[in-house]
């Protein structure tokens, strides 16, 4: 079993940045694929960007592409969205997500946390 929580959203201004962080618990952390996923009001949960179990691969979505980085600290079980840049249209729940490397699917969910960028 995974348990994971995120932390770090807020509201800010279009133009500034955030970080989210989420904190797994679990010994087999360095094992999991890592994702952000997101939710505005009103429209479907999409993916974000996800990492590798351990960092070397990463992809997103293209509308993030350039501003947001996904990375991971497996020392402290935790992954990182660094997220710069930010629009309007970006604000919404952030969730995180990890399933194990013998899944296509993501088994373990956080709770999320709200992001709000303000024009």
């Amino acid at each position: 079993q995974v348990q994971l929580v995120e932390s770090g959203g807020g509201l800010v201004q279009a133009g500034g940045s955030l970080r989210l962080s989420c904190a797994a618990s679990g010994r087999t952390f360095s094992s999991y694929v890592m994702g952000w996923f997101r939710q505005a009001p009103g429209k479907e949960r999409e993916f974000v960007a996800a990492i590798n179990w351990s960092g070397g691969s990463t992809r997103y979505t293209d509308s993030v592409k350039g501003r947001f980085t996904i990375s991971r600290d497996n020392a402290k079980n935790t992954v990182y969205l660094q997220m710069n840049s930010l629009k309007p249209e970006d604000t919404a729940v952030y969730y995180c997500a990890a399933h194990s490397s013998s899944s296509t699917t993501y088994d373990y969910w956080g709770q999320g946390t709200q992001v709000t960028v303000s024009s």
